[in-house]
């Protein structure tokens, strides 16, 4: 099977893509081993999309999207993707089910939350520890849980588990919150929120559920037991690079290095969204993302089209996969 541009990954900066790329009359196929709408699909309010004056929910953004690549005749398969592998000026996308031919990949694979790396986290996890405020806060209700960080997401997130939960502490390392002011103002006006300041976790202790954390102060170096009904862990993302790493630049986090095209140091590779180096990881920012690769990827397709020529490499001239 073989297509003009191969998008990996259905979140906002792969939706963003496919609509860009199958609007621009390329034969496109989208691969998604998972939710199609990414991350953002748990987040129940977005309030900072531009257009809606009301908060909307991420599965309501990413669903409309998704309809609107379809409507203009993109594919989406449920596979998969375990290797990208080049043949001259093709790439070749292998998944668990089949292998595929085009001519442009754009890699849209996103990120995964960072785990603290404790004793009890694993072990406990879906048992009190979670990673999704959004998928988990209703089971709180009534109850009390920390929230690890103080990056936007921990502060958005505490804020709101505060609709269920009786009690939430932010723990942070610091003694500054890293969120944007309008969160932390909430957070320090909410009575339900306590920041305990300086401070990381050493344990997250529990039988068969959590039941507290032993936390460790970094600026008195002593010891505290906190009783908690839930852990909620917002320390980072790791990025989903793991096709392309060792063949790509990354910043020392993994982050893909781009330039602004979104083009890779590969010809006809492309990265958008949470996966690529940058200052600003929001569903705005990858649907941009998407759209710039898209319409790269497009351009390198028409300026190319002559070394698929050359090399015997069009895609009409291709053997079935």
């Amino acid at each position: 099977m073989e297509y003009d541009v191969a998008i990996i990954g259905a979140g906002p900066a792969g939706l963003s893509a496919a609509i860009y790329a199958a609007r621009g009359g390329l034969k496109t196929v989208v691969f998604e081993n998972a939710l199609v709408g990414g991350q953002i699909v748990v987040t129940q309010d977005v309030e900072n999309y531009p257009g809606f004056e009301e908060s909307v929910s991420g599965y309501d953004i990413t669903e409309k999207m998704h309809t609107q690549a379809k409507k203009f005749d993109a594919e989406f398969r449920t596979e998969e993707v375990k290797a990208i592998g080049l043949e001259g000026f093709c790439k070749i996308i292998e998944t668990n089910k089949n292998t595929y031919r085009a001519k442009s990949v754009i890699l849209a694979t996103g990120a995964h939350p960072r785990k603290l790396q404790v004793p009890g986290e694993e072990r406990l996890t879906g048992r009190g520890v979670s990673y999704c405020a959004t998928c988990d806060g209703a089971l709180y209700r009534g109850k009390t849980v920390a929230v690890i960080g103080g990056g936007d997401s921990a502060v958005e997130e505490a804020l709101f588990l505060t609709r269920f939960a009786k009690k939430v502490y932010i723990i942070h390392r610091r003694n500054e919150l890293r969120a944007v002011q309008i969160a932390q103002q909430r957070a320090f006006a909410n009575d339900k929120i306590e920041i305990i300041w300086d401070s990381v976790i050493q344990d997250i202790s529990g039988t068969d559920a959590v039941e507290s954390i032993t936390l460790f102060n970094r600026t008195t170096e002593t010891v505290s037991k906190l009783d908690v009904d839930g852990v909620f862990i917002y320390v980072g993302i790791i990025p989903n690079n793991g096709l392309l790493k060792s063949r790509v630049p990354c910043d020392d986090q993994g982050f893909i290095f781009t330039d602004e095209t979104c083009h890779t140091n590969i010809p006809g590779i492309y990265a958008a969204g949470d996966i690529i180096h940058k200052v600003l990881r929001q569903v705005v920012t990858a649907v941009a993302d998407g759209a710039i690769a898209a319409f790269s990827a497009e351009k390198w397709i028409v300026e190319n089209e002559a070394q698929f020529i050359d090399t015997n490499l069009t895609i009409d001239s291709l053997p079935e996969a």
